[in-house]
């Protein structure tokens, strides 16, 4: 059995060096935590991946919420993906909706347009991340990502409110057909870990859990190591 996955939040190279050490399998990079995390610059991504050798996903979103904005915003993040894709980014994390409420398929494709070009890279891997969580219906949702290549993993919580009121849905979605992997983050806890391990959800995302100041402090390697040695504990049942 495959250890579970520990994906943890770094704004820069000490959060990214703090997290590998306390025993983080990938990070999501990001930068403007008062936004909910938009898009790194490229001089950062060069000096984190430079830093740390594990897996490191990097967020395209270029203002607060989950509207991608006009066509001149389209344009300024494919720009700006391009210019981490170039540094060497190949790993990412992004997702849109309509006012809807479903997902933004055109943008979501403009991008993949972008991250995907060039040799070897034809299914970058990425997640889509909460916005799933304020999505109108979560199984339309799931149907019109259906077969986008490169998306292994949805980050949710399942509900806009948190884990504490998603748990249901967690479970619930645990045990769908297969499909892209369940990661779960947004107010996790550690008490939340038996229930999931429990329903066979094996990737878990932290960010101010891993920090003993919360935002105000950087990644902190005891902290990082708990959840590391809590998920190590844990055993899924069945």
């Amino acid at each position: 059995m495959s250890r579970p996955l520990l994906e943890v939040i770094a704004l820069d190279v000490a959060d990214a060096v703090a997290a590998q050490a306390g025993g983080a399998d990938r990070l999501e990079l990001v930068t403007d935590m008062a936004a909910d995390g938009l898009s790194p610059s490229r001089e950062t991504f060069a000096a984190v991946r430079s830093a740390v050798d594990i897996p490191l996903r990097v967020m395209l979103r270029a203002s607060n919420g989950f509207a991608c904005g006009g066509a001149a915003a389209l344009d300024a993040l494919c720009a700006r993906a391009a210019v981490l894709r170039a540094e060497g980014a190949d790993e990412f994390v992004l997702g849109f909706l309509t006012p809807d409420g479903l997902a933004d398929l055109a943008a979501v494709r403009a991008l993949m347009d972008v991250i995907s070009a060039g040799p070897g890279l034809d299914e970058s891997r990425w997640t889509f991340h909460r916005a799933i969580d304020r999505a109108a219906d979560r199984g339309a949702l799931r149907r019109q990502l259906a077969g986008v290549p490169g998306l292994d993993t949805y980050l949710t919580a399942g509900s806009a409110a948190g884990v504490d009121d998603g748990l249901p849905v967690l479970v619930d979605e645990a045990h769908m057909a297969a499909g892209p992997r369940i990661m779960v983050g947004g107010g996790l806890r550690l008490d939340h870990l038996p229930a999931l391990r429990a329903a066979g959800i094996d990737a878990f995302h932290i960010g101010g859990a891993a920090r003993a100041s919360g935002w105000d402090g950087p990644v902190d390697i005891a902290s990082v190591h708990q959840w590391r040695a809590a998920l190590d504990e844990v055993v899924p049942v069945g």
